[in-house]
């Protein structure tokens, strides 16, 4: 019905999860938390999002 082997877009997957974290961690640095504290979990929120298309979780 659909192709499973496409390629996977990783760049895509690590923007889309960066944006969404990055949301979410400048309303955080709006409440006072450290910058890069929130870098980093945006970070490992791309990492992560990556990871887990590559292993075709999502």
């Amino acid at each position: 019905m659909y192709n499973k082997d496409t390629n996977k877009d990783l760049i895509g997957a690590a923007l889309t999860a960066g944006l969404g974290a990055g949301i979410v961690t400048s309303f955080a640095v709006s409440q006072g938390q450290h910058p890069l504290i929130a870098l980093g979990i945006t970070g490992i929120a791309a990492l992560f999002a990556v990871i887990c298309h590559q292993a075709d979780l999502i």
